[in-house]
């Protein structure tokens, strides 16, 4: 894996939607530990694939149910 941060727009852009963008800032990774990190980023990177798709209610609960995962595989690698 990549120790490169990508960035993680927090505020709407002219192009995504405001449920959208505010759904993103969730899954920021750069201000967690390493081990937490690596565990964050393909989620992250996966969210702005999918937000970089159609501007909709159905991306808008793909990204909801990928933030659910994303907390449940931060928080099985807690309780190592």
């Amino acid at each position: 894996m990549s120790n490169t941060a990508i960035p993680v727009v927090a505020a709407a852009s002219k192009d995504r939607s405001p449920s959208i963008a505010h759904l993103l800032r969730f899954f920021k990774f750069a201000h967690l530990p390493p081990h937490l990190q690596d565990v964050s980023r393909p989620f992250g990177e996966l969210a702005e694939t999918i937000a970089g798709g159609p501007q909709n209610a159905e991306t808008t609960t793909a990204l909801r149910k990928l933030l659910e995962a994303k907390d449940c595989a931060v928080r099985a690698v807690l309780h190592e």
